[in-house]
């Protein structure tokens, strides 16, 4: 949000000007943790927000629609943000890479050639609980035992496909204790892939591999799909004109998928996309207080993001 901003700043200082319109936005709520629903800003701005999210709860018990309100926000007005097809030339974002590829490749900056889609699935096992110490291994209903035994499942199915990726980032045990075999679980469940196909047959195998270890280990299941959306490709006559800013730099490019959703993502309901990633530093942690990118790393991307907009052509 701040290099547009300082980007936009600095060409007024100039006194440049440009023959289409600059809009900068800050999107709210793109990770949507709070009410498990993402992209929330940019799906309003693209018309595609769902106003039955509006219901969703957070943690304390509160709708989005409540929270909206006392923020001072109208909920109704929801469709006012939405911007029409015709009024947007393309939407542009640099974003930080939130992983290692450019670092270890000694690169400051990559253009990114498509947004992985994303499923996601919350897991409720029910078992029977018993004692830890009385109840035979052979007889158990064991609700975590029979989760455990499906995230490695998911690890194995998701393993040595470059692009495909398969996560377990939620795993709990209500209730659980020491000396108790757990009767319940519940688990998150995020596939992820730059192709469609590729992302639905993992996610339709692991699906089916949850019935079959629930079946034979006697656990009832309810599955509940939290989170669907397709991959989205950046559009190659913009990814050429990030590629060509980059060179004017004097900076190599490298093009590379993103992993990790963005709100790119929404907007492309409504225009072209594309992105620009910088480096991440420390490893290429990211969601972590550790991430870090450097401050030649921020002016590199500030000067190809202005380079790009200064030499910015319609698509023909």
């Amino acid at each position: 949000m701040i290099l547009p901003v300082a980007c936009v700043a600095q060409w007024n200082r100039q006194g440049k000007r440009f023959p289409f319109a600059i809009e900068v936005v800050g999107f709210a709520e793109e990770e949507g943790v709070r009410f498990k629903a993402t992209l929330l800003g940019s799906r309003a701005i693209a018309g595609t927000f769902d106003t039955n999210v509006l219901d969703n709860v957070d943690d304390s018990g509160k709708t989005m629609r409540e929270v909206m309100r006392a923020a001072g926000f109208d909920p109704a007005g929801l469709p006012a943000a939405a911007h029409a097809r015709e009024q947007v030339l393309a939407f542009v974002e640099v974003h930080i890479e939130q992983g290692p590829v450019l670092l270890n490749e000694g690169l400051p900056l990559g253009v990114v050639t498509a947004i992985s889609g994303a499923t996601r699935f919350i897991v409720e096992l029910e078992g029977l609980a018993g004692h830890a110490g009385t109840v035979p291994m052979d007889m158990r209903r064991d609700a975590a035992m029979a989760g455990a035994e499906i995230g490695l499942f998911i690890e194995r199915r998701c393993g040595g496909l470059p692009g495909l990726v398969g996560t377990v980032g939620q795993f709990n045990v209500p209730n659980g204790a020491a000396n108790v075999v757990p009767g319940r679980a519940v688990f998150s469940i995020d596939i992820r892939a730059g192709e469609n196909a590729v992302r639905q047959a993992a996610a339709n195998d692991v699906l089916a591999e949850i019935e079959r270890v629930c079946a034979r280990r006697n656990v009832r299941v309810q599955i509940r799909k939290t989170h669907e959306a397709v991959s989205v490709p950046c559009a190659p006559w913009l990814q050429q004109q990030w590629a060509d800013a980059i060179a004017r730099q004097g900076l190599p490019v490298r093009h590379l998928p993103s992993g990790a959703g963005h709100d790119a993502m929404a907007i492309a309901a409504i225009a072209d996309v594309a992105m620009l990633f910088v480096r991440c530093g420390n490893g290429g942690i990211s969601h972590h207080p550790t991430e870090i990118m450097t401050a030649e790393d921020a002016a590199s991307a500030a000067a190809v993001f202005s380079d790009f907009v200064e030499h910015f052509a319609r698509q023909q």
